[in-house]
Order: C-alpha cells, then structure tokens, then sequence
C-alpha cells in the first residue's frame, strides 16, 4: 500500500531519519513511538506530502487515501454546527443530496420525464452510498466520542481546541480511508471515550498508524509497532508490551555482538601496535589496520530505562488527616457539579480521581486547592503542606530563567549539583540544564513544572493531567517519582498504566457525590464490572433452576415417552444454540457495539438464552440417565 524507501531527513544539522525504510500493508494496526523529538510526527507529515524528504522515495498505491488527524486541528474555526462538520465526511452523499433537493424544487414547477429519470438514478446513487444513515452514523460517533445529544447542533466556534479536535477526529474515522493517522488522538479525550475508540479502532477495516505514549490505548488497539530509534524505523511484530519483550531480546543480542566485536578490535588493535615497526609483520599489520577501517561498527545498546536516583524528602510530616470535604456543593449556572459531597483524604493515601469530562474532576481539585468558590468546607489537616500541578502551571514559570534558576525558585536550599541531578532524572542532561525556559517544548516545560512540585518539599499533592504531553519515557519516570513519594497526593489522569502504577485508591463523581473505591485501579474496574454485570442475578436464577431440576420428579410412563421428552429437550437445545450464534454475530456488528443502549439489549438476551440453554442441558441430562 505505502512504500518508505530509504528516506533521509535533517532538521538543521540533527539528523531525524537516515535511510530509514518501512512498507505498510493495508491491514496494518500500527503504534508508531519514540522519544519526544524523534521525528514521529515529522514522519506522518512526510506521507501527507507536508515535508519533503533530503533523499529517498515514498510512494503509495493510487486506490490509497490517508486520513490525518494532527495538532495542527486544534486552530480550526467554523460557524456550522458540528454535527454538519462531522458529516463533512460524507461529501460524495451531500453533493448526491443537494442534486436531489434542486432537482425535487424544480420539478414542482416543470414536471417532465428527463427529470424524472434523473431523480431516479441520483436516488439510486445515493442510497448505495449509504446516504439515508450518514447523519445517523455521524451522531453516534460524536456521541460516543463524548457530545451530548443537544451539542450536536452548537456551532464548533463555541468549543474549546480539545473538544473541536474530537469533532476533526470524528470527521476522519466517518471518512474511513485506507490509512488513517492519528498524532496523540488521547491528550484530548477522557477515560470512557479513549475506551469507545479503542472499541471502534479494533474493527476498523483499513491501516492506521497511531501516534501515543499512552501503552494501554496500544496494547488494545495495534499489531505492530514501529520505534523511531538512532534514525532508523525499527517494526516489531505485536503490540506494545510484545514489543518490550522482544526489544530487551534484540538489545541483548546487540550488546553481546557488541562486547564480541569490541574485544577483537582490542586484540587487533594490539597486534598492529606490537607488529607495525617489525619488517617480518608490517604488511599483515597494515591488513589489520584496513580491515578495522572497513568495519561495520555495531553500537552499543544505550539503557533508556532512567531511574530515579533521588529520595523526595520534606521537613515537615503531616497529621493523619489532611484534607477533609464536608457538604460540598458546586455548580456553575444549571450544571450541578456536586451536591453536599463528603469525603477525606488520609495521610499515605495516593488517589487518583477519574472519570469523563465535564464531571468535575478539576475543579474537585482547584476547591481542595482553595482556588474555586463552593458551599460547604474543607478542613486542612495538621502541618499540610500543598503543591498543585496543572497545565496553567506552565505559564507561570519564568521564561527567562533557566532550568537550574527555576529549580532554585522553589527554596529548597538544594546547591547546583543536586539540582542539576533532579533535573538528569527529567531528562535534562549536561548543558542542557542551562537552556531558557522560554525555548522549551510543551513537554519539556511539563518536566520542569512536575520536577519543581515534586522536589517543593510539600507533603501532599495535587496533580492535574500530569502525564499530557509527556513520552512513555518521562512518564516513567513521573512513575518512579510518586511510586518512592512519601506524602500524599491526589491525581486527575485519564492514562490507565499510569494510574494503576501510582493509585492505590479511586475516586469518581457519580449522582453530584464523590465515591471511593479503596483500592488499587485493577481492583476498582473488576468490583465495577461485578457491580454492573448481570451475572449476579443469573447466578442466582441458575442455582434455583438447579434446585429445580433436583427436584423435578421424572415419571416415565415408558421408553417411548422417554425419548419423546429427550427429542423435545433436544430441538429447544439447538434452537437456543442457534439463538445464541446469531446473538453473538450481532454483538461484533458496529451499529450494535457503537451503541451502548443495543449491546446491553442484546447482552441481556444473550445471558437470558445461555441461562435457558444451561437450564435445558441439565434437563436432558436428567432424561438420559434415567433410560441407563
């Protein structure tokens, strides 16, 4: 389908890509990751044609068309309401229907055959093309996406660039082309529509190359994954967590290939220093000496696993209660966001709040920072000292300072050095550490802010979205960070691998309340699907049906009636396996699985029919061994 041949690419005199190659298939599930400035985004923008290449070629299939979802969305602006821009997808069906419409208008005036039979042909092509569901289809993505049914006819100017770039991506996915490209598609969803993407990117029929830090969202939804790496596009076959396993395989055999190659060049090295005076040796030392300028030198594997080699400390422990919400009440206009809620935070507890957008997360966590007006009170516990990190954070660091200057803002009494090592565990390595903050990317702004909260010697945190903008590297680090954080912190995240590394309590709003869950990420989401299952109440049915059939008493007249009774037991066991086939295919359909209201119907009229099978088999099993 795509071609990438040996492409080469500079961005003044940083080399990006360096005869880097990769042939994509259409069915590829790509996952495409790198650290922050590697060149990952700079690749989409190459197949789109937006950056042209220093040498090499790409080319593509002409039936090929290519969908991309970039940052550069954020800026769009439009009037119309978004559920007319999302439709935008289906041009060749709009266009279809605005020939419909004049033609319909002119024929109310001049009615003749020819526009009869032109009405009947556009018609045609317009329900081949699926015309009569294109607004239908469009309202259930945006919805499922996150818009609430009355949003679909608001203008996109009146919301914010998070929620117009849902807008774009829903426009793309409804385009459906035979690549799409999705550049960080995550930073701007929340939990439950990250996990309807996932749904719906699992039974997308075309490729699509994935651009994300976020290792969950891959592991669901890519069967491969490229690492931009040393210039090159290294594929590995699996997903994300496949391919940590074979990248430490591949390193290892790098590095042992490495050691052996570095121990003969040592050896011929010395044969050339001992033999390159003596006549009888100088010619097979001067061999030596072309062969090692001829080698292919194998470089050696570099640890990308930084650690956190610092312990966070603070002067001060708190007492045992350090936050405490009594009767909060929040609301902004008709938007209840909470009403008279109650809950506490106890001192060691590391919580993370979640949950979709709009609920409230942030500004739960601005009342508990004392920045948003509310009813109700929150008491501060004994010797709590806070520190809140959010995006706004960002601009409130001081462009002309650099790293180290910053650092020292915060008081710590920490010297140079010791700065200069917090600032190695962000990433900022050698001079680096002396940059202006002003030339600083948005990730890399992010690590300054997060390494001043963590190192302010408060006692408890707030964080807000920590992990937006970072690479799967620095958010490892950020893990390692809270994982060895003595105090207590709460955090606003929509990242599952992050929160189920640091969180060893949940919080969600539901009903205007907050909730707690005591325990670990993993723990919450089993407790809720037993919560929400109905298999609970099948359960219990089942063992009354088994109760049932104990007692059942079987009176056979004869043999004949026996097997009559077999017979009957037998047809109903195929007509509810049959029920249960055709149940289960209409599960994998995507107008059923897209919506939440049709999969919980069928659902239930899956496990109603299993429950009856189950119920059947056991009756004839009773049948049977009374003929033994």
């Amino acid at each position: 389908m795509i071609s990438i041949d040996n492409i080469s690419y500079y961005l003044g005199e940083r080399i990006l890509y360096e005869d880097a190659s990769l042939f994509i298939t259409p069915k590829d599930k790509i996952g495409l990751i790198g650290l922050n400035g590697t060149g990952k985004s700079t690749l989409l923008k190459m197949l789109v044609g937006e950056v042209e290449l220093a040498s090499g070629n790409i080319s593509q299939s002409k039936s090929t068309s290519i969908g991309f979802l970039n940052q550069d969305l954020l800026s769009y602006q439009s009037d119309e309401p978004i559920l007319e821009v999302a439709m935008q997808a289906f041009h060749q069906a709009l266009d279809l229907q605005h020939q419909i419409d004049v033609i319909l208008k002119e024929m109310e005036e001049n009615y003749t055959d020819k526009l009869l039979e032109r009405l009947s042909l556009l018609q045609e092509q317009f329900e081949a093309a699926d015309g009569y569901r294109i607004q239908s289809q469009a309202e259930e993505l945006l919805e499922g996406i996150g818009f609430k049914t009355a949003d679909l006819k608001r203008p996109l100017r009146e919301f914010s660039g998070g929620w117009r770039m849902r807008v774009m991506l829903a426009k793309l996915l409804l385009e459906k082309p035979s690549l799409l490209m999705l550049d960080e598609p995550t930073n701007h969803l929340d939990l439950p529509s990250i996990q309807w993407i996932e749904s719906y990117l699992q039974s997308y029929e075309g490729a699509y190359i994935i651009v994300s830090h976020d290792r969950t969202f891959l592991n669901s939804t890519v069967n491969k994954i490229v690492e931009v790496y040393a210039s090159k596009l290294n594929l590995y076959s699996g997903n994300y967590d496949y391919y940590l396993e074979e990248k430490e395989l591949r390193n290892e055999v790098q590095q042992n290939a490495f050691e052996n190659q570095q121990q003969k060049i040592k050896e011929a090295e010395r044969f050339i220093e001992r033999f390159k005076a003596k006549a009888t040796k100088a010619k097979q030392a001067q061999s030596k000496v072309k062969q090692l300028e001829k080698l292919d030198r194998i470089e050696a594997v570099v640890d990308e696993n930084m650690q956190v080699n610092f312990k966070f400390n603070f002067k001060t422990q708190s007492g045992r209660h350090v936050k405490r919400l009594q009767d909060i009440s929040k609301s902004y206009g008709d938007l209840e966001i909470l009403e008279k809620a109650t809950l506490g935070l106890q001192r060691g507890d590391k919580v993370a709040l979640i949950g979709a957008n709009g609920k409230g997360k942030s500004t739960v966590l601005r009342i508990i920072a004392g920045t948003e007006a509310h009813e109700g009170q929150v008491e501060t516990g004994h010797n709590v000292l806070m520190s809140f990190y959010a995006q706004h954070q960002l601009e409130a660091l001081n462009i002309n300072n650099d790293l180290v200057e910053e650092l020292k803002q915060e008081g710590t009494g920490k010297n140079e050095q010791e700065l200069r090592g917090i600032l190695g565990c962000f990433l900022f390595s050698g001079d680096e550490v002396f940059k202006k903050i002003k030339v600083l990317s948005g990730g890399e702004k992010s690590r300054v802010a997060l390494a001043k909260a963590l190192i302010s010697e408060a006692n408890f945190l707030l964080l807000d979205e920590p992990t937006n903008h970072l690479d799967m590297l620095s958010v490892g680090i950020l893990v390692q960070a809270l994982q060895q954080y003595e105090g207590t912190f709460l955090v606003v995240s929509h990242d599952r691998h992050f929160i189920t590394k640091v969180a060893n309590k949940i919080w969600w709003i539901e009903d205007h309340q907050l909730k707690e869950y005591p325990g670990t990420y993993e723990e919450y989401q089993w407790w809720m699907s037993q919560r929400t299952s109905p298999k609970k109440l099948a359960v219990k049915k089942e063992k009354k049906s088994k109760s049932k059939v104990k007692e059942k008493p079987i009176n056979p007249k004869s043999q004949t009636t026996l097997k009559k009774q077999m017979a009957d037991v037998e047809d109903q066991i195929q007509e509810r396996e049959a029920l249960i086939k055709s149940l289960e295919t209409a599960m994998t359909r995507p107008e059923v699985y897209q919506d939440s209201d049709k999969l919980s119907k069928i659902n239930d009229q899956f496990q109603k029919v299993k429950n009856e099978l189950d119920q059947l088999t056991k009756e004839w099993e009773v049948l049977i061994s009374s003929t033994e």
